[in-house]
């Protein structure tokens, strides 16, 4: 029995984008879905009730590594798991922690077991093996979690890219056979997405995900983007794998992108995204709006009058001038931070709402022409 189930509402017949529905124990999600990056069980400068009620957030990603550190999964688990315990009443996501882990190369060490790393925090030394993380993810209670894998850094050889993708391949399979039998026990529901890898290779990405597509999962991820490559390759690995994964499971894009990337990773049939650039480019003063991008700090904003975006409906854009956030940003005001995260979180909704009417109502291919011509013209 599937712990989560996909619904296609509707599909575009001249790309691969469709509209759906994701169920989930915590709601239903409409996609194609942004997923806002809650890294430490909170996004920074904004409460629950900014992101659930106001902004309309339907699920959120947490970071298994960081809260495995700080304050750990059975703190968490002892206080009725991460829903509760930050009062989050939507959907969660976890990821698997293994692109933290990798990320941090002379701190740790891979074998066939998993990999065992020391804490950036106060150089602990821990290990995480297929199983170790969904135990750790089990205990947050998340909805959907993701395996381990192993994220190659870019560039890298055939060969590396290679042996780390079947070792992904492994640790997906011990994962997902663990994972089944701690379900089996459970009484409540979890679902869990491998991850397909292969650097920037698409034999590599197409082997990796038939692979995986024979695990028969609730869904599946696409790993190994946005660490350095050149965008077009970025959404080359996504075509590689799109016809092979099964068209009735949910596909997510791990850790993208640009506002004007997002259709073109659902035009590729993608279903969720996730990416900390709203909430880190607002707090850095670099704002996305409808009429283009916003550096707050130039002088040229000093007397504007205008709100930061006319065509936004966030309390930042019907109550704030660009004057005023860029005095705040100048100041090192942290109310600046929360109404410019609350304002760029918003923007990123609101296209994938966009997207998402644009399947439904047959116009997704005229959505994109003008997506691309605006971003032509931008350049």
């Amino acid at each position: 029995m599937p712990q989560i189930s996909f619904e296609i509402v509707a599909e575009c017949p001249h790309t691969r984008a469709r509209a759906g529905l994701v169920h989930t124990p915590h709601g239903i999600i409409e996609t194609p879905v942004f997923m806002p990056v809650g890294t430490q069980a909170t996004v920074k400068g904004l409460t629950q009730r900014d992101l659930a009620e106001d902004l309309g957030v339907s699920i959120l990603l947490a970071n298994t590594y960081h809260l495995y550190l700080r304050p750990g999964h059975e703190l968490i688990r002892r206080m009725g798991g991460l829903h509760k315990f930050m009062a989050w009443p939507n959907a969660i996501l976890t990821d698997s922690g293994g692109f933290q882990v990798f990320s941090l190369s002379g701190l740790r060490k891979i074998d066939e077991d998993g990999v065992v790393f020391n804490s950036h925090l106060n150089g602990d030394r821990h290990a995480f093996t297929p199983e170790s993380t969904v135990d750790v993810q089990l205990a947050y209670g998340s909805d959907i979690l993701m395996v381990l894998d192993e994220c190659p850094e870019y560039p890298v050889s055939h060969e590396s890219a290679r042996q780390s993708m079947q070792r992904t391949v492994r640790w997906a399979a011990q994962a997902n056979q663990y994972f089944l039998r701690r379900i089996a026990e459970s009484p409540t529901r979890h679902a869990l997405f491998p991850i397909v890898q292969g650097s920037m290779f698409p034999d590599l990405r197409r082997e990796c995900a038939t692979a995986l597509a024979d695990l028969d999962t609730d869904g599946y991820a696409i790993g190994g983007l946005s660490v350095g490559e050149p965008r077009p390759l970025s959404l080359e690995a996504v075509e590689a794998t799109e016809s092979i994964l099964p068209r009735g499971k949910p596909r997510y894009a791990m850790g993208v992108g640009m506002p004007a990337e997002l259709p073109e990773y659902v035009a590729r049939g993608v279903d969720m995204m996730d990416c900390v650039l709203p909430s880190r480019n607002a707090r850095n003063g670099y704002l996305f709006t409808s009429e283009g991008r916003v550096i707050i700090k130039h002088a040229r904003y000093k007397d504007d009058e205008r709100p930061l975006d006319p065509n936004c409906p966030c309390y930042t854009c019907r109550t704030h001038s660009r004057a005023y956030l860029r005095h705040l940003f100048q100041a090192g005001e942290i109310l600046f931070s929360v109404l410019a995260t609350r304002h760029n979180i918003q923007r990123y909704l609101d296209i994938m709402r966009e997207i998402r009417h644009a399947i439904v109502s047959g116009r997704f291919p005229e959505y994109l022409r003008c997506v691309r011509s605006a971003s032509h013209e931008a350049e």
